[in-house]
């Protein structure tokens, strides 16, 4: 790892000065979020990450350790790729969502990342080292040393090929250079999406090329494009709440079912062989002015509860778009409600069929 010049908070700070506003470790706007996230769905943006936990997993057991704790199969991460993949209580509940990808022979680090809810990180971390015992394993927290931030757009691919000699052009490709990697992520319609992941030293000459051709927005505006595409997140609100599937991570390619045993795997590997998934995870839109929680109950016309919010963003309608994990037979009556206002299920961006 390069000699880290200044912390994230000394980053974000930097965008406070570029007109960011700061709530909560992360930044939320640059002055107009309403227009911010009509550029989100019709121009080029470019968007601090900064409020997304990363862990390094190195050592020489580290493929090893991490292969018996997630759903997917770590083998399969080398260098040029990522996947996201669930890490589980032995009652295969979700306790963290990882983007999970690797850097090999590169100056961030020869090891393996997990990315995730930075809510989450240090019990996480906590959690991953009581299962090291005498492995060769160090699991260290990465966020401040590593800066990320993503840009998305219909020129995104483009802006990014003026500055960098490659780039990725499948979803879940990983491009390594010289202090920065690149990762092209799902996105909607025409646009393209990536995250940017370099040191510090480098991040803020990458950050002022991309920014003349692109708009600086917050974080409402990528967990809207997140929502878009159908990526979920587990908060510590939803801790212990999904089994895998709940959250679709057998359609994102989350989980494998021939890796072997993890935490978790019995009772995730059952309900894919039985067929028994009952509940899924839809995009949906809520005509409300009020923001709702991830955790929040949504309830049938009988008021009976039948899901819960997954995570939810100001859509451009003044309403929000939400990711709700529910019961399928309750989704098809068209009749679920969030605080008695009615729930729209959206198109989704993947199909549920399988």
């Amino acid at each position: 790892m390069t000699a880290t010049l200044l912390t994230t908070e000394q980053w974000q700070h930097s965008l406070i000065a570029q007109g960011a506003t700061l709530e909560d470790g992360a930044i939320m706007h640059f002055g107009d979020a309403k227009s911010e996230l009509a550029a989100t769905a019709n121009s080029n943006v470019l968007c601090d990450l900064n409020h997304l936990g990363l862990l390094a997993i190195s050592g020489a057991d580290a493929v090893t350790f991490l292969q018996g704790q997630v759903t997917n199969d770590v083998k399969l991460l080398t260098g040029i790729n990522a996947h996201y993949s669930a890490y589980c209580n032995p009652k295969g509940r979700m306790l963290a969502l990882f983007l999970a990808f690797a850097h090999y022979n590169n100056q961030l680090g020869d090891c393996l990342h997990l990315q995730f809810n930075r809510a989450l990180l240090a019990p996480i971390m906590k959690r991953l080292k009581m299962y090291v015992m005498r492995s060769k394993v160090e699991i260290k927290d990465t966020s401040e040393s590593i800066i990320k931030f993503g840009i998305n757009g219909p020129e995104a691919t483009s802006i990014l090929a003026s500055s960098f000699a490659k780039i990725p052009t499948q979803d879940y490709e990983l491009v390594s250079l010289d202090n920065t990697a690149i990762l092209k992520l799902p996105s909607t319609s025409n646009h393209a999406r990536f995250q940017i992941f370099t040191d510090a030293k480098n991040a803020p000459l990458i950050w002022n090329a991309l920014k003349i051709k692109a708009q600086l927005v917050g974080k409402p505006c990528w967990d809207w494009l997140e929502i878009q595409a159908g990526i979920p997140d587990i908060e510590p609100t939803t801790q212990e709440q999904f089994v895998p599937q709940m959250l679709n991570l057998d359609i994102l390619n989350g989980i494998n079912f021939k890796k072997g045993c993890y935490t978790g795997q019995e009772i995730v590997a059952r309900t894919h062989y039985l067929g028994s998934v009952k509940r899924r995870t839809y995009l949906t839109s809520i005509d409300v002015s009020e923001r709702p929680n991830a955790g929040d109950k949504v309830l049938d016309a009988m008021q009976n509860e039948v899901g819960q919010i997954v995570r939810a963003a100001p859509n451009l309608s003044n309403g929000y778009d939400t990711l709700i994990e529910m019961r399928i037979d309750a989704q098809q009556t068209g009749k679920v409600f969030w605080h008695q206002a009615p729930i729209s299920t959206k198109t989704p961006p993947y199909n549920l069929d399988i």
